[in-house]
């Protein structure tokens, strides 16, 4: 049996967020609150001897950015019941204090599997976040799994 939905919603923008300013204190109390010690993250004057020749985020930073208010309206629905099945993130460029960040997300793609209980339809949302020079700095793909 085939999964039918709209395909016009694969690779359909249904959300560009506002920019969210990245400081090095919003960075310093990132890795503050995870335990993060390494100095290319949390000393500046370290960081400047470092490979990007100054403070950068640590890569997981990156999962601290928020999708909009109205994300989950437009995630495909399949069948009545589901859960938030993991997300994958794919570092591609340092954060930096300075940069300012937007997320842009659309509809990656659409599955379905079958498991041992049954039928599941899964909705991959990818959000790409770039900073202030369009440059992609990281995507994540939240996958998100419905039971027919």
């Amino acid at each position: 049996m085939a999964l039918e939905f709209d395909q016009s919603l694969i690779g359909r923008v249904f959300e560009v967020t506002d920019p969210v300013s990245v400081t090095p204190e919003k960075i310093a109390r990132f890795c503050a609150a995870i335990g993060e010690t390494n100095p290319l993250y949390t000393d500046a004057e370290a960081a400047k001897k470092g490979p990007y020749g100054g403070l950068v985020a640590p890569p997981s930073f990156a999962v601290m950015f928020r999708n909009g208010r109205n994300f989950f309206e437009h995630v495909p629905r399949f069948g009545r019941r589901g859960f938030d099945a993991g997300k994958d993130a794919e570092f591609v460029a340092p954060i930096r204090p300075g940069d300012s960040i937007t997320l842009t997300s659309h509809v990656k793609e659409v599955y379905e599997k079958t498991g041992r209980t049954g039928s599941m339809v899964f909705v991959v949302i990818r959000s790409t976040l770039k900073n202030q020079r369009d440059e992609v700095v990281a995507h994540i793909d939240h996958r998100f799994m419905n039971r027919q």
